[in-house]
């Protein structure tokens, strides 16, 4: 198990720099881009296989991106969204997505026959599916700006070294 939690991490890491580059992201938020991804991919996956489900791991995995990045923003003075929209790519759920496609055109090109039924509600599920996991993607990365909007990251690390504990 060990071994495919590394190598999912790895990947990860790889799949979020590779979006990056796409979006030219600055050389300086390249390896948090890659950091971010590969852990909440990683955080998704350990969840994942302790049966907590594909939604609720998804949200798990893209707050701590959302939160991390809001740190490493503050950190190396760049916009959040610069290194947190390459690291959630690595959890679009182009699968479902595709199955969902698929099933209207086949809906579509068929009809409602026999196997209609059974094929309306796979197209259903998948497009639920979908929008589920989508919906997390956009909620988990909104998180954190929705906590940190009165308070700064500076105002914060300032109340944490006069030894004032928030969370």
């Amino acid at each position: 198990m060990m071994i495919d939690i590394l190598r999912d991490a790895f990947l990860s890491f790889f799949v979020a720099i590779g979006f990056a580059l796409l979006f030219e992201t600055p050389r300086k938020a390249l390896l948090i881009a890659g950091l971010l991804g590969g852990v909440g991919h990683c955080i998704r996956f350990v969840l994942l296989q302790l049966d907590y489900g594909l939604v609720a791991s998804t949200l798990c995995g893209t707050v701590f991106i959302g939160l991390a990045g809001i740190y490493c923003a503050h950190r190396i003075h760049t916009p959040p969204v610069v290194f947190t929209l390459p690291a959630c790519i690595t959890m679009i759920p182009g699968l479902y997505a595709y199955r969902t496609m698929l099933g209207c055109i086949r809906i579509y090109e068929e009809g409602m026959d026999n196997k209609g039924s059974s094929l309306l509600q796979d197209t259903a599920y998948n497009f639920i599916l979908t929008s589920s996991l989508l919906f997390c993607l956009a909620i988990g990365i909104c998180i954190a700006a929705l906590v940190f909007r009165k308070k700064s990251v500076k105002d914060i690390k300032k109340i944490r070294d006069l030894g004032i504990k928030i969370f």
